[in-house]
């Protein structure tokens, strides 16, 4: 164990390990939100800014009181992560005012080079979870860096998107976010395409809801509102508070629990897809079963030619970018 970590009490050898990359607000948050869950007993956080991480890692410790059982540490020693069952990587450039997603997915790249085969050196056996952005495509890169297969090797993708809608959704129709099954799926960004047709509120198909809690009905230029309102949720939080973190720490710390737990849920994570409807070599979000192993089967909704025109469209969007880096 590197010298000068922090640790809480309870330590187990043959615990359940959760590293996570970079010490940062979403790398914190997603710490913060797993300890509160009880997602494993045992969370690393690696920085190279070592004092930061030892920081943040001290703040959540001191509260496992609060918790289930747990240990927290952090440093600037990538061997913290060594043998840790699942390593969710955060650290990435930040944007800039003015910089193009091109830009921003160059400079996240170029810290993949260096991060991931380090981390995979210290964690071969690993689920490995791209939570850096352009997601999309940063995973696609990191996962042809690892050489890991790709279902053990994923993106965060959709899923905070498709709370977003689900949220969004919720409030129209009066009923708790619980009992609506919406996914946006594609990019995690503009191009992303929410999934109206096979969407559901309890067991009523959404395209069939009667009016929406305010009396209106839920036609195409509500549900077009609504997907702008998730497309513009993040840039909203940002413009008021600098950056997103809350929300994608609890998303992240799902993602997580049903990996840990074996869970076997479906989620509209960012993975490689091959020949899914078509769509073939790139990285982006579908409805997949994700459990132990990483990501299983990929699902295939019910979709209009329009969602349809929309996922591929998304699908070149995000490849055009990985070739730019020669990926």
């Amino acid at each position: 164990m590197a010298a000068g970590n922090t640790t809480t009490a309870f330590p187990s050898p043959d615990a359940s390990k959760i590293a996570v990359i970079g010490a940062g607000a979403v790398g914190s948050a997603i710490t913060y939100a797993s300890v509160i869950q009880g997602v494993a007993r045992h969370y690393v956080m690696y920085d190279i800014a070592g004092e930061k991480a030892r920081a943040e890692a001290l703040d959540i410790a001191q509260g496992v009181q609060f918790a289930p059982v747990a240990t927290v540490e952090g440093s600037s020693d990538v061997e913290i992560v060594r043998d840790a069952d699942v390593v969710v990587i955060t650290s990435g450039a930040k944007q800039k005012p003015g910089q193009s997603r091109l830009e921003l997915a160059g400079a996240t790249i170029d810290i993949m080079k260096s991060v991931v085969p380090q981390v995979v050196e210290q964690a071969p056996n690993a689920i490995f979870l791209m939570v850096a952005n352009p997601v999309d495509v940063v995973t696609y890169a990191g996962w042809k860096l690892s050489g890991l297969p790709a279902e053990r090797f994923f993106g965060s993708g959709t899923v905070l998107d498709s709370s977003r809608l689900r949220y969004l959704i919720a409030r129209a129709c009066g009923v708790a976010p619980q009992n609506v099954h919406a996914y946006i799926a594609g990019e995690h960004g503009d191009s992303e395409i929410p999934l109206w047709s096979s969407a559901t509120v309890g067991a009523v198909p959404l395209l069939q809801w009667g009016t929406t809690a305010d009396g209106q009905t839920l036609d195409e230029s509500v549900r077009d509102r609504i997907h702008q309102d998730v497309v513009r949720s993040a840039y909203e939080i940002i413009e008021g508070k600098g950056a997103t973190n809350y929300a994608i720490g609890l998303s992240v710390a799902s993602i997580l629990a049903t990996i840990m737990r074996d869970e076997h849920r479906v989620l509209p994570v960012s993975s490689y897809l091959e020949d899914w409807l078509g769509i073939s070599d790139v990285c982006m979000s579908v409805p997949c079963i994700v459990g132990r192993s990483g990501v299983g089967q990929r699902l295939i909704p019910v979709v209009t030619p329009r969602e349809y025109e929309g996922l591929r469209k998304s699908a070149r969007s995000i490849r055009e970018v990985a070739a730019k880096f020669g990926f």
